[in-house]
């Protein structure tokens, strides 16, 4: 590999989804995987698959589906993981293992209750294992940010040593800054034997805010591949943001002198596409993909703009994927020509879906002058969340104003084909629209959030409505999209409705409690 590649390494399907509420469904993974390849990831690391029989299932299945680059699974170094890991990824053309265990002084002592010589060869033997199963792979020692650095060097040499041929070094709770971290990165560099032979990695936290500055201080000291997650999603503040990486050294070659496979016109539509999976919305400054990383307001920003591009934009919108939602397509547009453009957007639909969707895209051309991309993108999105479903609206009438009380009446399909009616009052329609919902399937969640927004533009615009609720201590995320944003909010109310009931389901299943890491 030439000495200016930097490989990325993408963790949203796996630390990503550790981020509360942030849970996906098989094909919400297998679809983001998609958009993860089409963006040009090195690595997907698609789920640590001894953590539950779901997270089992999602990376065999992003193994057999996705092509084309490393599928990674994660482990800990014991023999129950790493057996999992390749029963998981063995049909992956280019499979890696990555396992980890904790190193420093405080996972020892309260976590481990291990002496460092049983860390040592707890690690070997994990290293080993995974090499009897394939060639590609990658070690993390935990908490190796606040390791000893002279016992960190050695737990890396024995790795290295025992098979590994990509070393991480995490920053599991995001205690360190640039120059510490920087230094330990030398440390080893100048320290472990044999470190010149394998691929150094760097995975850092945000909890102090320095994520992406702690991981581009260890690309200057050689540091050459990066774990990141789309959005900087991640546990508690979550983790380097891919798009954020990517760019710095995008835009600064001259210092970095580092190069990535990534296709930054996709970075847009794919922090969109993880927004709306997994409900958390992408601040509006945030750099690179928030809504105001390219608005200029103050006025001697907007003459400079004018006058010269530069003096206030070291990116172009364009570069990212973001540029102005255009008129796309009407109510003549024919099926070819949907089909093509919800593949430009980075949609993967079969021939079922594809009719579903331009079965509403009629139907919403009767309803819209205009039809925005942003518009094709919701009923695509729509469509890959409309799994088989427990409860399904059939209709829905309300009521409300001055002086009035506020009522409603649904119904609801449930999949056994039996039909629900119930009418309630509430403190305002859509109030009263969640409480019949709740009265027919019996399933009480507590409202903590909700919110709702316009897609598109104008006054047909359709509207989008995001809930965030707690069920049985858990936070479940819903959204849903229509031009009736009554609707839409019952909409997005059911699907947690469904996605809480799902959840109990899955309990009936046998899992391992999942463990948190790097």
């Amino acid at each position: 590999m030439s000495d200016n590649r930097l490989i990325i390494f993408d963790t949203t399907l796996r630390d990503g989804e550790q981020s509360p509420g942030a849970s996906m469904n098989l094909a919400e993974k297998v679809e983001i995987a998609h958009a993860l390849k089409e963006l040009g990831v090195d690595i997907i690391e698609a789920g640590f698959p001894i953590a539950s029989p779901g997270d089992f299932e999602a990376v065999q299945a992003i193994a057999r589906q996705v092509h084309g680059v490393t599928i990674c699974g994660l482990a800990r170094c014991n023999n129950d993981d790493i057996d999992r890991a390749w029963q998981a990824l063995k049909e992956a053309p280019r499979p890696r293992i990555h396992v980890f265990l904790a190193t420093s002084a405080i996972h020892r002592e309260f976590k481990l209750h291990m002496a460092k010589e049983e860390i040592v060869r707890r690690a070997v033997a994990g290293v080993t294992r995974a090499r009897s199963y394939l060639e590609d792979v990658e070690f993390s020692p935990e908490d190796a940010a606040r390791t000893e650095l002279d016992f960190l060097a050695e737990v890396v040499e024995r790795a290295i040593e025992a098979g590994a041929t990509t070393i991480n070094i995490p920053d599991t709770v995001g205690y360190a800054v640039p120059e510490q971290y920087a230094s330990a990165i030398r440390h080893l560099k100048e320290h472990v034997r044999g470190i010149d032979k394998v691929v150094l990695s760097v995975h850092c936290h945000n909890d102090l805010g320095l994520a992406v500055s702690n991981s581009l201080a260890a690309l200057k000291e050689g540091a050459r591949q990066v774990e990141c997650t789309i959005n900087g999603l991640g546990e508690r503040a979550g983790n380097c943001a891919l798009e954020e990486i990517v760019m710095a050294v995008h835009t600064r070659p001259d210092y970095f002198q580092v190069t990535t496979s990534i296709n930054t016109r996709r970075l847009c539509p794919t922090s969109r596409l993880v927004s709306r999976i997994t409900g958390i919305n992408v601040q509006r400054n945030k750099a690179i993909v928030g809504q105001n990383a390219f608005a200029h307001e103050a006025g001697i920003h907007q003459d400079g703009m004018l006058k010269e591009r530069s003096t206030y934009e070291i990116m172009r919108p364009e570069d990212v994927g973001l540029t102005k939602t255009d008129l796309v397509l009407g109510k003549h547009s024919g099926r070819h020509a949907l089909k093509q453009r919800i593949r430009d957007l980075g949609f993967h639909l079969d021939d079922q879906q594809l009719q579903k969707v331009f079965e509403g895209f009629k139907a919403l051309a009767d309803r819209k002058k205009n039809i925005y991309d942003a518009d094709i993108e919701a009923l695509a999105e729509a469509t890959l969340n409309s799994g088989p479903a427990i409860w399904t609206l059939e209709a829905m009438t309300c009521s409300g104003g001055s002086g009035s009380v506020p009522h409603a009446a649904v119904v609801l399909w449930h999949k056994d084909g039996t039909l629900h009616r119930e009418a309630s009052m509430g403190d305002g329609p859509v109030d009263a629209v969640f409480q019949a919902i709740e009265r027919i399937t019996g399933v009480d969640v507590k409202l903590k959030d909700f919110q709702v927004r316009s897609v598109t533009v104008g006054e047909d615009a359709q509207g989008e409505a995001q809930i965030e609720a707690e069920h049985q201590g858990r936070v479940v995320r819903g959204r849903a999209v229509s031009t009736d944003i009554i609707e839409a909010a019952a909409l997005a109310f059911l699907h947690v409705i469904n996605r809480a009931l799902a959840r109990e389901q899955m309990k009936m299943n046998p899992q391992t409690e999942a463990v948190s890491v790097t």
